[in-house]
């Protein structure tokens, strides 16, 4: 059971109010801490033990978001390592801590990089257009515009929950000039865009990118007019069990997002799906921008393999210890 701190943040995740993968990333592992910080265990396994429930609950919230597991294997393969040779609850508490606090720090460190190297490839005069909300994305319009280059930035809805309200509210902020438009209306102005700059809630081994639903769409109709799309992501959103086929599971909520109960009972016995996630294909894609620099969608095999290894069934059976309960 999660402390009660922790246990908040998992329902946070879970009902949507922690957005954006770096964030539920982040918020996560944050919540490993707290579990870790309050841990009452009398033994190194007793302890182990405890934070492998705590990470099984904390997969459960979102399985489409790559960065929440990636993060809690990250904290949890220290762990493990570390149990081989600790002597006491302390010990591998320490250990643990920090764990956490290097992720989260990394985290932060890969959003100013990513900033860093995107903003190169914005230009004065330039008009962008982004979907839903992304940190990394923001990161690298907000550098831009730091830098003294001047721009204007198209903000989709991204119906049903709005997360691009949250991303027009972010660089409005900063001075930028935004125009929020209506999901539908992407194919419109996209006559007027020079460059899509989106996020990524997972980046496949062969560059395809999962993404909130209608970012494929947009995609396409970038592609169709020949407008150049970028992709910002930090590398712990790089899927390693796309290295052996595995597939991203695409997530569907609740209709209630999109429909309410008695809107739904007036118009009729009707089936509602609500997928929060869609695919976009890596030929209509240009570029990822990364924390360690900018590669072409056929490079994402690279970054897997610099990050994880040459991953075999084996090898990431042994690495997803912590896996959902369906896949246990």
């Amino acid at each position: 059971m999660l402390p009660k701190d922790a246990l908040k943040i998992a329902e946070d995740i879970r009902s949507m109010r922690i957005r954006g993968a770096g964030q539920i990333a982040r918020s996560a592992v944050e919540a490993l801490e707290i579990t870790v910080q309050a841990s009452k265990a009398k033994g190194v396994k007793a302890f182990v033990d405890e934070l492998t429930d705590a990470s099984r609950t904390l997969l459960q919230t979102r399985p489409t978001a790559v960065s929440l597991p990636n993060g809690i294997r990250y904290v949890m393969h220290r762990i493990n390592v570390g149990a081989t040779s600790a002597t006491s609850v302390e010990e591998i508490r320490a250990v643990a801590l920090e764990a956490t606090k290097t992720f989260i720090e990394n985290t932060k460190t890969a959003l100013q990089r990513i900033g860093e190297f995107g903003a190169r490839r914005i230009r004065d005069g330039d008009v962008l257009l982004t979907h839903c909300n992304s940190s990394a994305a923001i990161s690298v319009m907000k550098t831009a515009w730091e830098q003294g280059k001047r721009f204007e930035v198209f903000v989709t809805e991204t119906r049903p929950r709005f997360q691009g309200y949250v991303t027009a509210t972010e660089l409005s902020k900063a001075g930028i000039p935004v125009t929020l438009i209506l999901d539908d209306a992407v194919r419109y102005f996209m006559q007027d865009v020079d460059k899509v700059i989106v996020g990524a809630d997972a980046i496949t081994a062969n560059g395809a990118l999962v993404n909130k639903i209608g970012t494929s769409m947009v995609a396409l109709a970038a592609h169709e007019a020949k407008v150049r799309v970028f992709v910002a992501a930090e590398t712990y959103k790089f899927s390693p069990e796309t290295m052996i086929g595995e597939l991203v599971t695409i997530e569907e909520r609740e209709s209630s997002e999109m429909i309410s109960k008695k809107e739904l009972e007036h118009i009729g016995p009707i089936r509602v799906r609500n997928p929060s996630f869609d695919v976009t294909p890596p030929e209509f894609i240009d570029l990822i921008i990364t924390e360690r620099g900018i590669i072409p969608p056929i490079g994402a095999i690279l970054i897997l393999e610099e990050v994880f290894g040459v991953v075999t069934p084996e090898e990431l059976r042994e690495y997803q210890t912590y896996a959902l309960e369906e896949d246990a």
